[in-house]
């Protein structure tokens, strides 16, 4: 790190296990250019070695970092130190949905769980793989996810009313989106979709779009739309009538 041109800042950083913790105050050296992440290793390298912080690329695209940084659900890569004021205490802890493993790094591998309930990506045989430029950007958007679980974290059904039972929450409907959406897939996740992940709680409070660092609309883009094609399919009889005498839609 360069040589400290005077400025420092308080990071209070959360330290304990599920079961017990506290917030620790560490007094860091701020310089130009610096982020959150580069505090919490400092913190490693002068204070305390075994401070456990999950992070990989320090580019903003393996989506390891995430944290609350003064209550705002961010990546800590992404996090400036020079967008907070002078002599503002910056309060760094894990995201509050899942469980704690230690200090930063939380588990999150109920999301792979739920990832692995998703039809994966099905072409016919026989499909005929061109395909048009504007269906291409269409499905573009949904393969920028990171996967950093910013959108589960703020989600109010996993966070507040913790149903992570039986909801799947904003980042897997941006993988289904991108799936029913591509123009070769023949799959159908609709039942899925309302019975297992149950659609139907998202209320559209957009929380997950306004935290997304790689900016996927993920509520008008992805939740939205499949919330009306779940309508479709399932609540609305005309339209459930036209596509069995025209034999339209997706297989099953």
């Amino acid at each position: 790190m360069p040589e400290s041109n005077g400025r420092q800042a308080t990071l209070k950083v959360y330290r304990g296990t599920k079961d017990k913790g506290e917030f620790q105050s560490y007094k860091v050296p701020v310089e130009a250019g610096m982020v959150v992440l580069d505090a919490i290793h400092y913190i490693q390298q002068n204070f305390d070695p075994e401070l456990a912080v999950r992070w990989n690329c320090k580019a903003a695209k393996c989506g390891s970092c995430s944290a609350e940084v003064n209550g705002m659900p961010s990546l800590m890569c992404k996090s400036r130190m020079d967008s907070f004021k002078d002599g503002e205490d910056i309060c760094v802890q894990p995201i509050k949905t899942f469980p704690i493993i230690k200090d930063l790094v939380t588990d999150v591998s109920w999301n792979y769980e739920v990832n692995k309930k998703i039809k994966a990506f099905s072409p016919s045989p026989d499909a005929d793989w061109t395909i048009y430029q504007e269906d291409i950007e269409r499905v573009q958007e949904f393969r920028k996810c990171i996967e950093c679980f910013l959108c589960q974290n703020v989600c109010h059904v996993l966070r507040d009313h913790e149903r992570k039972d039986n909801f799947m929450g904003p980042r897997f409907m941006v993988r289904v989106a991108g799936l029913e959406m591509h123009p070769l897939d023949e799959a159908n996740r609709m039942k899925y979709l309302k019975d297992e992940g149950h659609i139907g709680y998202c209320n559209i409070t957009k929380c997950c779009t306004e935290v997304c660092p790689e900016d996927i609309h993920i509520t008008d883009n992805a939740i939205i739309p499949l919330k009306e094609r779940v309508v479709d399919e399932f609540y609305d009889p005309l339209g459930k009538f036209i596509r069995g005498v025209l034999g339209g839609g997706k297989k099953k």
